[in-house]
């Protein structure tokens, strides 16, 4: 190890040990989750951004693993193996190395191994509250390491969804606005594509495939599929199976027999995403904007305004904060609150902290109901030369 490489290694395990400390005397318990993790559960919950960028392999036995991408999975999957049925309330803290495959190669703050140290609250029912210490404590942590200046940026994944269900948009239309929230220049496509009379114009399904494809019979579609790359020397390429290719194409076939989505509906979601402001005021925008759409959010919007209120009172100043509707992460498992912490320096694709409530992850992979829980995490190496200047 070169004598730069050891100097930013004792740099890092200094602010390492600052940040635990903070964790610690919060209350939340260290834990080392396994970094070796099963491939399926992750695959299965992170959403098909990381899913491309997970490093999978084979054990001997042919049993398909991988190095964890996250912590929260691992933490979660912990808690499990120690509370079975879920119904006890836990506080974690960890600090340990990711792994991500980078598309532009490795960098000094965007790094393939990187140490994400962060904390998780699981069983809490008081959720405003439980929210709102998360984003104080990451807060706490990354102004004792030495960071000044940063921005607060803040989303609500369950107004998005409570405005999908009151819309009665079809379910599989809200799981795929779902997948590409996170993405806005996807996501607005989508939003057209599904409201465009012209749904023929927009199909990326081969005409000939059309007549023989029934969304009620996807074993005999996939094999169609099959057949039909075949015949034409198609390739399968990238990370998508068989299985998910023939789950799209049928999608197209189903949105072509089904009525688009209509232009209220649809002018409504992108006032909606076009929302942003300082947080209080972003309340009172969304509130407007749903009294005059006439359908009814009020259960959500009190929980916003509740979680806003509560985040204040946990000390967190809002005079540099703001509220995007259109902000979702790139993890698929959040459900509730999102945030970042962003620097000037850095595009918000790198953010030095961020998390969020994930109620649905736990019985996604095994709990035997649905747990509550927020969790976040610093990257070390951004905070680092955040720190120093070095951005």
């Amino acid at each position: 190890m070169s004598a730069e490489a050891v100097k930013q290694f004792e740099e890092l395990k200094d602010q390492a040990n600052v940040v635990a400390a903070i964790f610690s005397d919060a209350g939340y318990e260290q834990i080392v989750p396994s970094i070796i993790q099963p491939a399926d559960v992750f695959l299965d919950v992170i959403g098909e951004s990381l899913r491309g960028r997970t490093y999978v392999f084979s054990d001997p036995e042919g049993e398909e693993l991988c190095l964890r991408p996250d912590l929260t999975v691992p933490t979660a999957r912990l808690y499990l193996e120690r509370f079975p049925e879920a119904d006890t309330k836990a506080r974690y803290a960890y600090n340990g190395p990711a792994f991500r495959f980078q598309p532009s190669g490795s960098e000094k703050t965007n790094p393939r191994e990187f140490f994400h140290a962060g904390v998780e609250r699981l069983g809490g029912m008081e959720r405003d509250i439980e929210d709102a210490n998360v984003v104080a404590i990451l807060v706490e942590a990354v102004q004792e390491a030495g960071l000044e200046n940063f921005r607060l940026k803040i989303g609500d994944l369950e107004l998005f969804n409570a405005l999908l269900k009151a819309l009665e948009i079809p379910n599989r239309w809200q799981t795929r606005l779902r997948h590409q929230f996170w993405r806005p220049e996807h996501f607005r496509e989508l939003v057209h594509r599904l409201s465009s009379e012209d749904q023929d114009a927009v199909m990326t399904v081969p005409p000939d495939l059309v007549a023989e494809l029934d969304p009620g019979k996807p074993i005999e579609a996939q094999k169609l599929i099959a057949a039909y790359l075949d015949a034409n020397n198609i390739p399968m390429i990238g990370a998508r199976t068989l299985a998910e290719i023939t789950q799209h194409l049928l999608e197209e076939v189903e949105d072509v027999r089904t009525e688009p989505l209509s232009t209220e509906a649809a002018n409504l979601i992108e006032a909606y995403v076009g929302i942003t402001a300082p947080p209080r005021a972003a309340g009172a925008r969304i509130a407007d904007l749903i009294a005059e759409s006439g359908i009814d959010l009020a259960k959500e919007l009190d929980d916003f305004r509740k979680r806003i209120e509560r985040m204040a009172e946990a000390g967190i100043d809002f005079a540099n904060a703001e509220f995007s509707a259109e902000f979702g992460r790139n993890l698929e498992y959040y459900s509730g609150l999102v945030f970042e912490l962003n620097v000037e320096g850095m595009t918000d694709r790198f953010p030095i902290a961020g998390g969020g409530r994930y109620d649905e992850l736990l019985q996604t992979i095994g709990a035997p109901h649905m747990v509550p829980a927020v969790g976040g995490a610093i990257h070390t190496e951004r905070l680092l030369a955040a720190v120093k200047g070095e951005l």
